[in-house]
């Protein structure tokens, strides 16, 4: 008899994880990490492959189907094919997918195909190398390009860019961006700058909101419609270009929050079980886990996290307050 999903207070059905592997990155986005003294975990409190399969298959028993591996950088985790491989034969897990800043996919991109790897998300905010070396502070462009050729050519089915709309510094990159992806069967994801950073960079001055990069495309390239009968648990809203050209997604997290929709949880490098993105609170399943619990027992712990779920984030409200953890800490 199957169990119960994974339902909140407010009726919300749960059926997405995101599994951060490491708080390690190998390039330094203003917007997400210090350029220099990040703290990390100790490499002992990182979950190890056993222990992340484990807490997979505990939530798919709840009703989990949807899987992302995040971090950090997902690349820079040793032997990362080899837990892919293992999560892509979990009976249940019927959408897989792994977001990464790209710099590693020349190397990494045909072993994880062939783990069973399909979706990328890859996080690429310009294809100026100038203005990507000022935001990364990394000089990596040629290899993120480079590996986003190789995973087209392995025949990756959607592959899509990740770039964060920061105000007055990103304007140049919104239609180049549109159009680079437009032309090699990419999706541009254009998501406003939120409030995660490691330095308290984050300003809503700052924040490009996504219809002002709506008007912009429709002005450049072509008009955009609301894509027909979208997902309404999808964090990105889609559109589409006149004339079937292709698709753009807008995550407006502070413009336009679709927290009344939100259907995922996350599980950190370290072991600690969040239910939003910017919650306060965590559970502690590493040390559950380490104690000798039972399947059972985890399983209970996942369904109070849930349970315990708030309405939203409030961003938009003064009761608004910032996570403890950055995003490299918590997992994209």
């Amino acid at each position: 008899m199957p169990l119960a999903p994974l339902v909140d207070s407010f009726g919300r059905v749960h059926d997405n994880l995101r599994v951060s592997v490491t708080d390690r990155c190998n390039i330094r986005c203003f917007y997400c990490m210090p350029e220099s003294d990040v703290q990390f975990v100790e490499r002992g409190e990182i979950l190890d492959f056993e222990e992340i399969e484990r807490f997979v298959r505990i939530a798919v028993s709840l009703g989990v189907t949807k899987l992302r591996v995040t971090g950090g950088e997902p690349l820079v985790r040793r032997d990362l094919p080899v837990l892919v491989r293992r999560l892509a034969a979990i009976s249940g897990v019927r959408d897989l997918a792994l977001t990464t800043n790209g710099v590693l996919l020349p190397d990494l991109a045909e072993p994880l195909y062939a783990a069973g790897l399909r979706r990328l998300n890859v996080h690429l905010d310009t294809l100026d190398r100038e203005r990507f070396r000022k935001i990364t502070r990394r000089d990596e462009l040629d290899k993120v390009l480079a590996g986003l050729e190789i995973a087209r050519r392995l025949g990756y089915s959607r592959i899509k860019l990740n770039a964060v709309a920061v105000k007055d510094l990103v304007e140049p990159d919104i239609v180049p961006l549109a159009r680079y992806a437009l032309a090699n069967g990419f999706e541009v994801r254009y998501i406003e700058f939120m409030p995660l950073d490691a330095q308290n960079l984050w300003d809503r001055s700052k924040v490009l909101r996504a219809e002002e990069i709506i008007a912009t495309l429709s002005r450049e390239i072509a008009p955009l419609t609301a894509v027909p009968d979208p997902d309404p648990r999808a964090p990105a809203t889609e559109y589409e270009f006149a004339g079937g050209a292709g698709r753009v997604g807008f995550i407006a997290s502070v413009s336009r929050p679709f927290c009344l929709n939100c259907n995922r949880i996350r599980l950190t490098a370290d072991g600690k079980l969040r239910y939003c993105l910017f919650a306060i609170e965590e559970d502690d399943v590493k040390s559950l886990m380490r104690s000798g619990a039972t399947d059972e027992e985890i399983a209970a712990l996942v369904r109070r996290n849930v349970a315990g779920k708030w309405e939203g984030h409030e961003i938009n409200s003064t009761k608004f307050v910032a996570p403890p953890r950055p995003m490299y800490s918590i997992g994209g």
